[in-house]
């Protein structure tokens, strides 16, 4: 057994983690692109789209500066951020714009999922969820954006307890996810680059996205053929293929250990009440 195995031998197997944050991502992740959170964040006077995203996931963190989110977002070109941030703390406060998201949050489960709302699996997945959330709370370190939302209050409804606890272990994934990134070194573009050579999502998407420059993104991948990760074609070497793949092992390693707390028929169990909601919540993502 490796040093790495032994270190990690008591967790829940990471595959079954992964699986299980991904069926549950969508529950969560429709935040980010359904009208009723431009809707709400609007109506406490933020109306520009980027602006709204940066305040309303950075607000668990407190009246932070664009330099904390630029260090807790990591992959988004800085000088977004920085616009995006500079000076939102004085259009509105934290705690507002978390209810606005809650609101949000509810309006569109309840949009694309009504017949999940106030039924026996719905308050069952709810306190599957909630468990290995709270067993993901008691290990904040090295967490920031995550420890943030560990302070927020628990809602009360079955079906925005579900997600809320989804929004922490996405959290907790992600911390874990740029701690394993800058184990490797690498800046956040050079990331996105990586990201695109592994063949998920093209390098347009990411860029449009992230809103990165065409120099920034070329001096990514020039560093990274530099560094033996790309060849000539942008593709990526044996290097760069098994130093890419470590770092999912190891995200989905540092993942792992909430869903301890349920176990594998938790998990199994969980991904079954979640499906329908989570097929539903993907509607979100056009």
């Amino acid at each position: 057994m490796s040093r790495v195995e032994s270190c990690h031998a008591h967790l829940m197997d990471p595959t079954i983690a992964r699986k299980t944050w991904r069926t549950l991502e969508p529950v969560h992740g429709a935040i980010y692109f359904v009208p009723e959170a431009r809707e709400e964040y609007a109506s406490v006077g933020i109306d520009d789209r980027m602006r709204g995203y940066f305040a309303s996931r950075s607000a668990p963190m407190g009246a932070v500066p664009p330099e904390v989110v630029i260090a807790t977002f990591f992959n988004f070109d800085p000088d977004l951020v920085r616009s995006s941030i500079d000076g939102v703390w004085e259009q509105v406060t934290p705690a507002v714009i978390l209810a606005a998201r809650l609101r949000a949050a509810d309006r569109m489960i309840r949009r694309f999922a009504p017949e999940s709302i106030d039924t026996p699996g719905m308050a069952e997945a709810s306190q599957l969820a909630r468990s290995a959330a709270l067993a993901a709370c008691e290990r904040p370190e090295g967490r920031p954006l995550f420890a943030g939302h560990v302070a927020l209050a628990w809602p009360d409804e079955p079906h925005l307890v579900l997600w809320h606890a989804q929004t922490l272990l996405r959290e907790f994934r992600g911390d874990g996810h740029i701690s394993a990134l800058t184990v490797e070194g690498l800046n956040g573009c050079e990331a996105l680059v990586t990201h695109a050579a592994a063949g998920d999502v093209s390098a347009e998407i990411l860029r449009a996205t992230r809103q990165r420059s065409g120099d920034d993104w070329l001096a990514a991948e020039e560093r990274l053929r530099s560094i033996g990760w790309l060849d000539p074609d942008l593709a990526f070497t044996d290097l760069g293929r098994e130093r890419r793949a470590w770092i999912e092992q190891r995200t989905d390693e540092l993942a792992a250990a909430p869903y301890d707390a349920i176990g594998v028929d938790g998990c199994d169990r969980l991904r079954e009440l979640v499906r329908p909601v989570s097929r539903a919540m993907s509607a979100a993502f056009g």
